[in-house]
């Protein structure tokens, strides 16, 4: 935890110059966005194999047809055939898994009052006068600038949650087949996933909110550029 503090705050002397009050806000940005650039090439194979997987799914029809009345025959032939075209169904998964730490070492970081012994120095700093240790909560106590800020970080998650939803129901539309089990629930839940970010930013510290944020404006951006073909 002290070697991360290290670097965020290492980070933060770096963009002191151009962000001044806000130079701690800024280091988490672009914290973020150096997690996500690592992240790019498994995110990349992820698109590589839904769009193997959309191939797939005439294959995958038939043998429903053929095996529909045998579950484990089915599901047997189904995990022949993705091995067999070196398809993973869990590699979408995986992207998303390996942020998780980085997430919460930043919600650790910005929970805690001490760190290594000492006093947790990073609580002092602000974006735009709202405190990144801060939550939503302490805002709407203390109104002012900071539930301006908790303002505009709602706005953008829901205009990316917005832009995801319609992206997300046009792929499951493309990619999965009326008579897939359980197609109908997924179908109803999935696009709306991504609005559950909300919920993460309204309970978490401020700068887990905006790491949240910034990594969810990634993920939209990403998506449309990997799968605008």
């Amino acid at each position: 935890m002290s070697a991360f503090a290290r670097l965020v705050e290492q980070l933060a002397e770096l963009l002191q110059p151009l962000f001044h009050g806000s130079a701690a806000a800024a280091a988490i940005v672009l914290f973020t966005l150096l997690v996500r650039l690592l992240v790019h090439p498994l995110s990349r194979a992820a698109a590589r194999g839904q769009k193997a997987r959309a191939e797939l799914q005439p294959r995958i029809a038939e043998l429903r047809r053929r095996h529909g009345r045998n579950p484990e025959r089915l599901q047997r032939a189904v995990l022949e055939l993705h091995a067999e075209h070196k398809v993973s169904p869990l590699a979408g998964c995986l992207p998303s898994m390996l942020q998780l730490p980085a997430f919460f070492l930043l919600y650790h970081l910005f929970s805690s009052s001490e760190i290594g012994g000492r006093a947790n120095g990073l609580l002092e700093h602000e974006l735009f006068g709202a405190p990144l240790g801060g939550r939503l909560a302490g805002a709407l106590s203390d109104g002012g600038t900071a539930l301006l800020v908790y303002g505009v970080l709602f706005a953008l998650v829901v205009v990316v949650a917005l832009f995801t939803c319609r992206r997300t129901k046009a792929q499951l539309a493309d990619s999965m087949p009326l008579d897939t089990p359980g197609a109908g629930a997924i179908s109803a839940v999935m696009p709306y996933v991504s609005f559950f970010t909300l919920i993460t930013v309204a309970v978490v510290p401020l700068a887990a909110g905006l790491y949240m944020v910034t990594s969810s404006t990634w993920s939209a951006v990403e998506r449309a550029v990997l799968h605008r073909s």
